[in-house]
Protein backbone atom coordinates (compact mmCIF):
# COMPACT_ATOMS: atom_id res chain seq x y z
CA UNK A 1 0.00 0.00 0.00
CA UNK A 2 1.22 3.42 -0.50
CA UNK A 3 2.10 5.83 1.93
CA UNK A 4 2.65 9.38 2.35
CA UNK A 5 3.79 11.48 5.05
CA UNK A 6 2.74 15.20 4.98
CA UNK A 7 4.58 17.90 6.81
CA UNK A 8 1.76 20.74 7.41
CA UNK A 9 -1.85 19.49 7.15
CA UNK A 10 -2.93 22.80 5.84
CA UNK A 11 -6.07 23.61 3.03
CA UNK A 12 -4.13 22.32 -0.05
CA UNK A 13 -2.39 19.84 1.83
CA UNK A 14 -5.53 18.44 3.96
CA UNK A 15 -7.34 18.29 0.37
CA UNK A 16 -4.47 16.17 -1.15
CA UNK A 17 -4.94 13.59 1.85
CA UNK A 18 -8.76 13.24 1.14
CA UNK A 19 -7.87 12.44 -2.57
CA UNK A 20 -5.56 9.84 -1.79
CA UNK A 21 -7.44 8.03 1.47
CA UNK A 22 -10.37 7.76 -1.42
CA UNK A 23 -7.98 5.64 -3.65
CA UNK A 24 -6.63 3.80 -1.10
CA UNK A 25 -3.84 5.33 0.15
CA UNK A 26 -2.26 5.63 4.11
CA UNK A 27 -1.82 9.15 4.64
CA UNK A 28 -0.48 10.19 7.82
CA UNK A 29 0.09 14.42 8.43
CA UNK A 30 2.04 16.71 11.31
CA UNK A 31 0.25 19.49 12.67
CA UNK A 32 1.37 21.95 15.50
CA UNK A 33 -0.42 20.36 18.15
CA UNK A 34 -1.43 17.12 16.59
CA UNK A 35 -4.86 17.79 16.15
CA UNK A 36 -7.20 15.39 15.03
CA UNK A 37 -5.35 12.08 14.69
CA UNK A 38 -2.43 13.89 13.14
CA UNK A 39 1.03 13.66 14.92
CA UNK A 40 2.50 16.80 16.63
CA UNK A 41 4.93 18.41 14.59
CA UNK A 42 7.23 18.22 17.74
CA UNK A 43 7.13 14.67 18.46
CA UNK A 44 10.11 13.51 17.19
CA UNK A 45 9.81 9.91 17.35
CA UNK A 46 6.48 9.33 15.97
CA UNK A 47 7.87 11.29 12.85
CA UNK A 48 10.90 9.39 12.42
CA UNK A 49 8.69 6.24 12.75
CA UNK A 50 6.37 8.22 9.84
CA UNK A 51 9.58 8.90 7.76
CA UNK A 52 10.54 4.76 7.75
CA UNK A 53 7.62 3.77 6.53
CA UNK A 54 6.77 6.77 4.23
CA UNK A 55 7.16 5.86 0.37
CA UNK A 56 6.07 9.29 -0.22
CA UNK A 57 7.03 12.34 1.69
CA UNK A 58 5.19 16.17 1.09
CA UNK A 59 5.91 19.29 2.79
CA UNK A 60 3.32 22.25 2.81
CA UNK A 61 4.88 24.04 5.60
CA UNK A 62 5.97 27.72 4.67
CA UNK A 63 8.93 29.10 6.22
CA UNK A 64 9.61 30.95 9.09
CA UNK A 65 12.22 33.79 9.62
CA UNK A 66 14.86 31.36 10.98
CA UNK A 67 14.71 29.24 7.92
CA UNK A 68 12.41 26.25 6.71
CA UNK A 69 11.09 24.35 9.96
CA UNK A 70 11.26 21.19 8.72
CA UNK A 71 14.58 21.12 7.04
CA UNK A 72 15.81 22.10 10.08
CA UNK A 73 14.17 19.65 12.23
CA UNK A 74 14.10 16.77 9.97
CA UNK A 75 16.05 17.27 6.68
CA UNK A 76 18.62 14.95 7.70
CA UNK A 77 15.85 11.95 8.23
CA UNK A 78 14.42 13.34 4.75
CA UNK A 79 17.28 13.07 2.84
CA UNK A 80 17.67 9.55 4.30
CA UNK A 81 14.49 8.39 3.86
CA UNK A 82 13.92 5.42 1.84
CA UNK A 83 10.78 7.12 0.30
CA UNK A 84 11.12 6.97 -3.54
CA UNK A 85 9.28 10.46 -4.24
CA UNK A 86 9.58 13.85 -2.20
CA UNK A 87 7.52 17.31 -2.68
CA UNK A 88 7.29 21.12 -1.30
CA UNK A 89 4.38 22.96 -1.94
CA UNK A 90 6.21 26.41 -2.86
CA UNK A 91 5.20 29.50 -4.26
CA UNK A 92 5.56 31.91 -7.33
CA UNK A 93 6.33 34.63 -5.41
CA UNK A 94 9.61 33.42 -5.92
CA UNK A 95 9.89 35.15 -9.27
CA UNK A 96 9.22 38.73 -7.94
CA UNK A 97 7.64 41.47 -9.70
CA UNK A 98 8.11 41.03 -13.46
CA UNK A 99 5.90 43.85 -14.52
CA UNK A 100 3.37 41.37 -16.01
CA UNK A 101 5.53 39.55 -17.77
CA UNK A 102 5.23 35.63 -18.56
CA UNK A 103 7.48 33.63 -16.10
CA UNK A 104 8.19 29.64 -16.60
CA UNK A 105 10.36 27.53 -14.43
CA UNK A 106 13.49 29.06 -15.97
CA UNK A 107 12.87 32.69 -14.70
CA UNK A 108 15.65 33.91 -11.83
CA UNK A 109 14.36 33.78 -8.31
CA UNK A 110 14.36 37.38 -6.84
CA UNK A 111 11.20 37.72 -4.94
CA UNK A 112 11.23 39.40 -1.93
CA UNK A 113 10.97 37.03 0.45
CA UNK A 114 14.63 35.89 1.29
CA UNK A 115 13.15 32.73 3.70
CA UNK A 116 11.06 31.74 0.80
CA UNK A 117 13.61 32.05 -2.28
CA UNK A 118 16.07 30.22 0.35
CA UNK A 119 13.35 27.11 1.27
CA UNK A 120 12.71 27.27 -2.55
CA UNK A 121 16.32 26.15 -3.20
CA UNK A 122 17.21 23.52 0.08
CA UNK A 123 14.44 21.49 -0.92
CA UNK A 124 15.49 21.30 -4.89
CA UNK A 125 19.14 20.42 -3.29
CA UNK A 126 18.15 18.36 -0.78
CA UNK A 127 17.82 14.95 -2.74
CA UNK A 128 17.65 14.75 -6.76
CA UNK A 129 14.11 12.92 -6.60
CA UNK A 130 12.59 16.22 -5.30
CA UNK A 131 9.52 17.68 -6.97
CA UNK A 132 9.06 21.72 -5.95
CA UNK A 133 5.65 22.81 -6.95
CA UNK A 134 5.71 26.85 -7.14
CA UNK A 135 1.62 27.95 -6.24
CA UNK A 136 -0.08 31.18 -7.35
CA UNK A 137 -2.89 32.53 -4.96
CA UNK A 138 -5.33 29.66 -3.52
CA UNK A 139 -8.49 29.15 -3.83
CA UNK A 140 -11.23 26.82 -3.24
CA UNK A 141 -14.42 26.07 -0.84
CA UNK A 142 -14.81 28.50 1.69
CA UNK A 143 -11.75 30.61 0.39
CA UNK A 144 -12.55 32.35 -2.68
CA UNK A 145 -13.44 35.75 -3.58
CA UNK A 146 -17.23 34.87 -3.75
CA UNK A 147 -16.53 34.13 0.00
CA UNK A 148 -15.26 38.07 0.25
CA UNK A 149 -18.11 38.90 -1.39
CA UNK A 150 -20.96 37.27 0.50
CA UNK A 151 -18.89 39.08 4.06
CA UNK A 152 -18.23 42.53 2.41
CA UNK A 153 -14.97 42.32 2.11
CA UNK A 154 -14.27 42.52 -1.31
CA UNK A 155 -12.23 45.30 -3.01
CA UNK A 156 -11.66 46.49 -6.28
CA UNK A 157 -8.43 48.19 -6.45
CA UNK A 158 -7.51 51.03 -9.42
CA UNK A 159 -4.39 49.47 -10.58
CA UNK A 160 -5.66 48.60 -13.95
CA UNK A 161 -2.53 46.69 -15.27
CA UNK A 162 -2.30 44.39 -12.47
CA UNK A 163 -2.37 40.27 -13.36
CA UNK A 164 -2.20 37.41 -11.01
CA UNK A 165 -2.13 33.98 -11.15
CA UNK A 166 -4.14 31.59 -9.63
CA UNK A 167 -4.85 27.64 -8.62
CA UNK A 168 -7.78 26.06 -7.35
CA UNK A 169 -6.82 23.71 -3.98
CA UNK A 170 -8.01 20.57 -6.32
CA UNK A 171 -5.72 21.44 -9.06
CA UNK A 172 -3.00 21.59 -7.04
CA UNK A 173 -4.13 17.77 -6.04
CA UNK A 174 -4.10 16.88 -9.60
CA UNK A 175 -0.70 18.66 -10.27
CA UNK A 176 1.01 16.10 -7.51
CA UNK A 177 -0.79 13.26 -8.05
CA UNK A 178 0.28 13.53 -11.95
CA UNK A 179 3.75 14.00 -10.85
CA UNK A 180 4.25 10.39 -9.15
CA UNK A 181 4.10 9.52 -12.79
CA UNK A 182 6.71 12.24 -13.74
CA UNK A 183 10.47 13.45 -13.74
CA UNK A 184 11.42 15.50 -10.20
CA UNK A 185 11.92 19.08 -10.87
CA UNK A 186 10.17 22.22 -10.66
CA UNK A 187 6.66 22.92 -11.84
CA UNK A 188 4.64 25.83 -11.72
CA UNK A 189 0.69 24.61 -11.28
CA UNK A 190 -1.47 27.67 -11.97
CA UNK A 191 -4.44 28.03 -14.30
CA UNK A 192 -4.45 28.59 -17.82
CA UNK A 193 -5.96 32.94 -17.70
CA UNK A 194 -4.07 35.04 -15.41
CA UNK A 195 -5.65 38.24 -14.47
CA UNK A 196 -6.67 41.24 -12.97
CA UNK A 197 -8.47 40.35 -9.39
CA UNK A 198 -11.12 43.00 -10.31
CA UNK A 199 -12.39 40.69 -13.00
CA UNK A 200 -13.22 37.98 -10.41
CA UNK A 201 -14.85 40.26 -7.97
CA UNK A 202 -17.06 41.93 -11.12
CA UNK A 203 -17.71 38.32 -12.30
CA UNK A 204 -18.67 37.07 -8.83
CA UNK A 205 -20.62 39.84 -7.77
CA UNK A 206 -22.81 39.40 -11.06
CA UNK A 207 -22.78 35.82 -10.26
CA UNK A 208 -24.40 36.45 -6.35
CA UNK A 209 -26.32 39.43 -7.55
CA UNK A 210 -24.45 41.46 -4.67
CA UNK A 211 -23.49 45.31 -5.50
CA UNK A 212 -20.01 46.03 -6.78
CA UNK A 213 -17.91 47.64 -4.38
CA UNK A 214 -16.30 51.04 -5.41
CA UNK A 215 -13.13 51.10 -7.60
CA UNK A 216 -10.44 52.27 -4.47
CA UNK A 217 -7.01 53.27 -4.54
CA UNK A 218 -4.27 50.88 -2.58
CA UNK A 219 -4.60 53.97 0.12
CA UNK A 220 -8.35 54.17 0.07
CA UNK A 221 -9.05 50.96 0.71
CA UNK A 222 -7.47 50.05 4.02
CA UNK A 223 -5.68 46.79 3.25
CA UNK A 224 -4.18 45.25 5.99
CA UNK A 225 0.10 44.89 4.92
CA UNK A 226 -0.73 40.88 3.81
CA UNK A 227 -3.36 42.33 1.52
CA UNK A 228 -1.28 45.23 0.32
CA UNK A 229 1.98 43.28 -0.39
CA UNK A 230 -0.27 41.02 -2.60
CA UNK A 231 -0.96 44.36 -5.28
CA UNK A 232 2.79 44.62 -5.04
CA UNK A 233 3.89 41.98 -7.52
CA UNK A 234 2.75 41.82 -11.07
CA UNK A 235 3.37 38.84 -12.64
CA UNK A 236 1.75 35.63 -15.48
CA UNK A 237 2.66 32.56 -14.25
CA UNK A 238 3.13 29.83 -17.35
CA UNK A 239 2.35 26.40 -16.89
CA UNK A 240 3.39 24.43 -19.88
CA UNK A 241 5.94 22.57 -17.85
CA UNK A 242 3.93 20.31 -15.86
CA UNK A 243 1.64 19.83 -19.09
CA UNK A 244 4.44 18.46 -20.69
CA UNK A 245 5.85 16.46 -18.44
CA UNK A 246 3.37 15.20 -16.25
CA UNK A 247 0.64 15.34 -18.61
CA UNK A 248 -1.48 17.55 -16.40
CA UNK A 249 -3.86 20.36 -17.27
CA UNK A 250 -5.95 22.54 -14.81
CA UNK A 251 -9.57 20.90 -14.10
CA UNK A 252 -10.76 24.86 -13.46
CA UNK A 253 -8.53 26.81 -16.28
CA UNK A 254 -10.05 29.60 -15.34
CA UNK A 255 -11.61 31.40 -12.31
CA UNK A 256 -14.96 30.83 -14.08
CA UNK A 257 -14.95 27.54 -13.93
CA UNK A 258 -13.02 27.38 -10.62
CA UNK A 259 -15.72 30.10 -9.37
CA UNK A 260 -18.69 28.58 -10.64
CA UNK A 261 -18.02 25.13 -8.98
CA UNK A 262 -18.23 26.87 -5.59
CA UNK A 263 -21.97 28.86 -5.83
Amino acid sequence: MAQMLIFGMGYAASRLAERLRARGWEVEGTTQGGRAGSIAFSDERAVHAALRGATYILSSVPPADGGDPVLARYGEAIALAPATWIGYLSSTGVYGDTGGAWVDESAPVKGRRADRNAADAAWQALRGDVRVFRLPGIYGPGRSILDRIREARAHRIDLPDQVFSRIHIDDIAGGVIASFRGPPGIYNLADDEPCHQNRLVEWGCAKLGAPLPPLRTLDEAGLSPAARAFYAENRRVANGKAKRLLGWAPRYPSFREGLASLT
